[in-house]
């Protein structure tokens, strides 16, 4: 190993390693002399290091919302789900770009998202090496260890092939700057699918059943993950395996009630397979390991400040539309008094006259930046209230809870998606019906004297056999939609199942007929699916190792 490069990136490594919850709470080092970087407690920290990245927090400021671990941005605004919001297009005006899909590679949260997960590549490679290098560090410990630093990377590398898809990619064999420097197209996509499979593999071949401190991965974890990779592969085969494994471990279920999913005091329920963690009040800088990248999405009115980014689309709460019977219209008419509504909706976005979590108030339009631009609706199925202590009420505005990268539900979907594909559309239903149950027999939102449901709810199961598979298949993806709206992933599914243009166009189309700042987005086929290379990695290396997508 090249220790001078590997000192001073442990000094700044661990100097930025502060993150959340119990084994993350550590106290920066100085400076580590060269001989005793393999000391245990020095590798430890190196692989807090590793873990501190998942937030999207990197360089000790506060603008890790351009580099977000729940992809507000990245998986939401460029959906149909949302609109940038703030105060207007010029607000973070490189995220309005991304919206109207002009996008370039300088785009500072492009440029940004790149750095973030590549930092946290380089951390868990400088942790490996330590780790093979360390002689005096537990030989039972070590192991899971690998297992740990190797699910960290195949996340890193997962969200990096999600959003940029041909990417760099650099192992632990690196130790010195230029190693970084790798070329993008040295590794075919399905390469790069296999390398990113290894990581979790091997994390699931070292990782124990359990693991004592929230926040690490597990064996099942790691299995979950291999999933994740599986149905964006399309192997679905190897999804239905993967997904019955983890099913079957009983390690996970779905909580009885939808909105405790999304209170931070249950942020590591049996609902939750894998989560970035998040805290506040706990002595950090400026309340830093809180959800610092989604610290612009505070919906205003009287509590919150009024940043009013990351706002659900008239087409969202179209979604949520039920017919007389409980079950999805889906028609895109907008929703008016008298519709029946998926009580799922009350929970996921802020409605005009409908209470705001428990603030005894009922949401108005006029909290709302930029009324007239971006509409009346805000998010809420990822805010806190306020009369949480774990709701910070102070600049950055942040909360301790966790980013859920996947929770059980996203699981028995892909599992839906699986069977679909493999013709037991019966198995489907079941399983979306799994989903559906547990929002049907979830508590309501209720008026504010508590008498009774805030608007007319109504879901139901879906009780009649599933014969025809298209049809299965698109009310599996819908199910998708309202299960896990807001939550970052819907541009994703839209590219993966090979719809993006042709859902977001015909959004496109309706919406800006009533969001002005949407008439001139127009979704590219063949280039839109995936974001640009970063100028600046280009500069860094050369074109002639790096080679840009094509419409970039």
């Amino acid at each position: 190993m090249k220790k001078s490069f590997i000192y001073i990136f442990l000094t700044a490594a661990l100097f930025f390693a502060s993150c959340s919850d119990s084994f993350l709470d550590e106290t920066p080092y100085g400076e580590i002399d060269p001989d005793n970087m393999t000391a245990p407690e020095n590798v430890e920290g190196a692989i807090i290091a590793a873990y501190s990245i998942l937030n999207g927090q990197f360089d000790g400021a506060s603008s890790a919302f351009n580099s977000p671990a729940s992809n507000w941005s990245f998986g939401d605004v460029m959906s149909d789900d949302a609109y940038k919001g703030g105060g207007g297009t010029g607000d973070q005006n490189q995220i309005h770009q991304m919206e109207i899909f002009n996008i370039y590679a300088t785009i500072t949260d492009v440029e940004r998202k790149w750095a973030a997960l590549y930092e946290g590549v380089k951390r868990t490679n400088v942790a490996i090496q330590l780790l093979n290098e360390s002689s005096a560090f537990d030989p039972a410990l070590k192991p899971v260890r690998l297992g740990e630093l190797s699910f960290l990377r195949g996340h890193y590398y997962f969200e990096l092939k999600r959003i940029y898809n041909q990417i760099p990619y650099i192992d632990e064999s690196a130790t010195l700057v230029e190693d970084y420097y790798a070329s993008n197209v040295e590794f075919s996509s399905d390469e790069l699918w296999g390398k990113i499979e290894e990581n979790f593999q091997v994390a699931y071949d070292n990782l124990p059943m359990d693991q004592e401190e929230a926040g690490r991965p597990n064996k099942i974890t790691a299995k979950a993950y291999l999933a994740k990779c599986y149905v964006y592969q399309q192997k679905w085969n190897e999804a239905l395996a993967a997904t019955n494994e983890v099913i079957e471990s009983q390690k996970y279920a779905l909580l009885p009630n939808f909105r405790d999913v999304f209170l931070p005091e249950n942020d590591n329920s049996s609902e939750i397979i894998f989560a970035v963690q998040h805290t506040v009040n706990d002595d950090a800088p400026s309340n830093y390991n809180g959800s610092i990248g989604d610290r612009l999405s505070a919906p205003g009115g009287p509590f919150y400040p009024q940043y009013g980014f990351h706002r659900p689309s008239q087409n969202l709460i179209n979604a949520y539309k039920t017919n007389v019977e409980g079950l999805p219209v889906n028609d895109n008419v907008d929703l008016t008094d008298g519709d029946f509504v998926d009580p799922r909706l009350d929970h996921t976005v802020g409605r005009p006259e409908i209470p705001y979590l428990d603030l005894d108030i009922l949401y108005e339009s006029s909290w709302a930046r930029d009324l007239s631009t971006y509409g009346p609706f805000s998010p809420k199925k990822r805010i806190v209230s306020v009369n949480s202590d774990l709701q910070v009420k102070t600049w950055p505005y942040v909360s301790a809870l966790n980013y859920y990268i996947i929770r059980y539900a996203d699981l028995l979907l892909w599992k839906a998606e699986a069977l679909v594909a493999l013709n037991d559309l019966e198995g489907a239903r079941a399983i979306v019906n799994e989903v559906r149950e547990r929002a049907q027999n979830s508590q309501y939102v209720m008026t504010l004297d508590q008498s009774s449901p805030a608007d007319d709810y109504k879901i139901a199961l879906y009780t009649e056999a599933w014969t025809d598979a298209q049809a299965a298949l698109e009310a599996v993806r819908l199910e998708r939609r309202l299960e896990l709206a807001m939550e970052g992933h819907r541009f994703f599914d839209l590219v993966r199942w090979g719809i993006a243009s042709e859902t977001i166009n015909t959004y496109i189309e309706v919406e800006k007929t009533k969001r002005s700042h949407l008439t001139n987005a127009k979704f590219t086929e063949g280039v839109n699916e995936y974001f640009p290379i970063p100028q600046s990695y280009i500069d860094l290396v050369g074109d002639d190792k790096v080679i840009q997508r094509e419409g970039y």
